[in-house]
């Protein structure tokens, strides 16, 4: 795989991961969302939801990473390119535990590595292709 286009890959999963993080920043502000507390309160809870900033900054994460996205399979193969998504959940969970202190266990960390093989696995065998 060229250098190349393994950035545009790997744009294309940072903002991805970038946008999970901001939309956890908005479900933060709001607390756990209880359906069963009347349309009323949902209401309220939905647009306050869609005025804050880390919910329309991970839409707009979203929105970049499509077109990102589309630019990378169109210099990639797809069965290379997909399993890179991969590295967003190392992303994630690295981050997740820095900026909101979410508990990240040995089997987790166990499986986190178990990951970072298989993409380097992927990665290399897109190399000679």
């Amino acid at each position: 795989m060229k250098v190349i286009d393994f950035l545009w890959i790997l744009s294309g999963v940072l903002l991805n991961a970038a946008a999970q993080l901001l939309l956890k920043s908005g479900a933060n502000s709001v607390g756990e969302i209880n359906m069963s507390a009347g349309a009323s309160a949902l209401w309220r809870t939905a647009t306050g939801l869609a005025m804050h900033p880390g919910i329309l900054g991970g839409l707009a994460c979203y929105a970049i990473s499509v077109v990102v996205w589309i630019v990378a399979l169109s210099r990639v193969e797809v069965s290379v390119a997909y399993p890179m998504l991969s590295i967003g959940y190392v992303v994630n969970a690295l981050l997740a535990w820095w900026l909101f202190g979410e508990s990240v266990g040995l089997q987790r960390w166990l499986g986190i590595g178990v990951i970072i093989v298989g993409v380097i696995l992927v990665a290399r065998s897109g190399h000679s292709a």
